[in-house]
């Protein structure tokens, strides 16, 4: 089976700074012991155009698909949203193929429960290459892991803690019974 029930798909381009906020959270949550029924995917940049389209045409038992991307919904760098797929306009939001990324998501939405997890970005670097994001992007990475953990129903006394704030290497970890 190519899905499971829950599908985490983190969209964005890491070479292009906050763009990579997607592929950073999915990062994080990889490293995490989800249940079977979840299933997460890094999407990259041309992927969710395929991946959704593909989900459109599936008869598999997908019942909720979990978007996480950076989008300009006008707060602060590091916010961050739940947007509703009736929230996206029919061909305003193109990939950088110039894929529509709103139709597949219109056309899952009346069989797949969809919430868009979306991160105001600081900066978008695109067309130039600009690798790492930035530092109100990158706090927001715990928040959104937390918030997914909790949308799904995980739990289990697990408190995710960013781990600049101990000194230490990487974005964020679990920590049991906290």
């Amino acid at each position: 089976m190519l899905f499971q029930e829950i599908v985490i798909c983190g969209c964005g381009n890491p070479l292009f700074a906050d763009d990579g906020f997607g592929p950073a959270v999915v990062e994080e949550l990889q490293k995490l012991d989800l249940p079977e029924n979840v299933k997460v995917i890094d999407a990259g940049l041309g992927g969710p155009h395929f991946l959704f389209t593909l989900l459109a045409q599936s008869d598999e038992p997908v019942k909720h698909l979990f978007i996480i991307d950076i989008a300009d919904f006008g707060g602060n760098p590091g916010d961050i949203a739940i947007i509703s797929p009736d929230d996206l306009p029919p061909g305003k939001y193109r990939d950088a193929h110039s894929w529509d990324l709103v139709e597949p998501i219109h056309q899952l939405k009346h069989r797949v429960k969809i919430d868009i997890i979306g991160c105001q970005p600081k900066r978008v670097s695109e067309p130039e290459f600009e690798i790492g994001l930035s530092e109100e992007v990158t706090e927001a990475i715990p928040r959104t892991v937390q918030l997914v953990l909790k949308m799904i129903g995980v739990n289990h006394g697990t408190t995710i803690i960013d781990l600049r704030e101990k000194g230490e290497e990487g974005t964020c970890s679990k920590v049991a019974g906290t």
